[in-house]
């Protein structure tokens, strides 16, 4: 027998993320709540960083149901010191952390000319400030103990622009490239960085998003939301593919931005 082939195929039939530590913000509700439950049944030992308590708690209930081992821990993911002691409790609890999902984040939908210093700096904390002292603090102790792998949550506005969002599509490209620039510094340190790009996903943040458009003239009705991508997609599709990206299957996958949105940002 080929050792090789058999110890892939070994590989293959384990939890993909066996015996991992994951952190995963914003992992109380939608996306992040569908990454919290199918890392958790991929094998991991899933930490949820959120500020919504009730939500987390369900999630973390919900995972223990099944067998998982999982924990709520309510965390403003903008505090750099609260960001470190939660990953403290972590480590303490279930072990260095490996795995790092984040993918705590909002939208403001407002024409560009109609944002204010106030907007700009909520969305700025929220989304870029938040994955950088979340990816900080992963990366000093990845140094530390092995490695990992993170994954950020960009979006197609990452690289393309959108009216009525422009600064959401800043902070998502922020994001986007803050994975990028991690895979490139620490690749040989075996410390892995990528990012998942969704396009409309069924979820409260991105309804809502639907419904700020269509009442500041941009229409989504069912025909337009077609066209763009299909259909809108679910969040266990996005929470599919962290959790490849986070995954031994993605060992040679680095420095990515993984388009979710069937073919939307192909079509230009």
């Amino acid at each position: 027998m080929d050792e090789s082939n058999a110890v892939t195929r070994a590989a293959r039939s384990a939890p993909r993320l066996d015996g991992r530590v994951a952190v995963i913000t914003g992992g109380a509700g939608g996306m992040g709540r569908a990454a919290s439950l199918m890392f958790a049944a991929a094998g991991a030992k899933v930490a949820i960083l959120d500020i919504q308590a009730k939500a987390g708690e369900d999630t973390e209930a919900e995972i223990r149901k099944t067998g998982g081992e999982a924990q709520f821990l309510r965390v403003d993911v903008t505090d750099p010191g609260a960001v470190a002691a939660a990953f403290d409790h972590v480590a303490a609890t279930f072990g260095p952390v490996d795995t790092l999902f984040s993918h705590a984040g909002t939208i403001i939908v407002k024409p560009f000319h109609a944002t204010t210093d106030a907007d700009y700096d909520r969305l700025m904390d929220i989304n870029v400030k938040s994955a950088f002292i979340v990816c900080r603090e992963a990366v000093a102790r990845m140094l530390t103990s092995g490695g990992g792998s993170i994954v950020i949550t960009s979006s197609i506005g990452g690289e393309k622009g959108f009216a009525l969002e422009s600064l959401y599509c800043m902070t998502k490209g922020a994001v986007l490239q803050l994975a990028r620039s991690i895979a490139v510094e620490y690749r040989d340190q075996g410390i892995r960085a990528n990012a998942v790009c969704p396009g409309f996903v069924k979820t409260a943040h991105g309804l809502r998003e639907i419904d700020e458009l269509d009442a500041l003239g941009q229409v989504w009705e069912e025909s337009a939301l077609a066209a763009a991508q299909g259909r809108i997609c679910e969040p266990e599709e996005v929470a599919a593919a962290a959790l490849f990206l986070a995954s031994d299957e993605a060992s040679f996958i680095n420095g990515t931005a993984l388009y979710v949105d069937n073919g939307w940002y192909a079509r230009g």
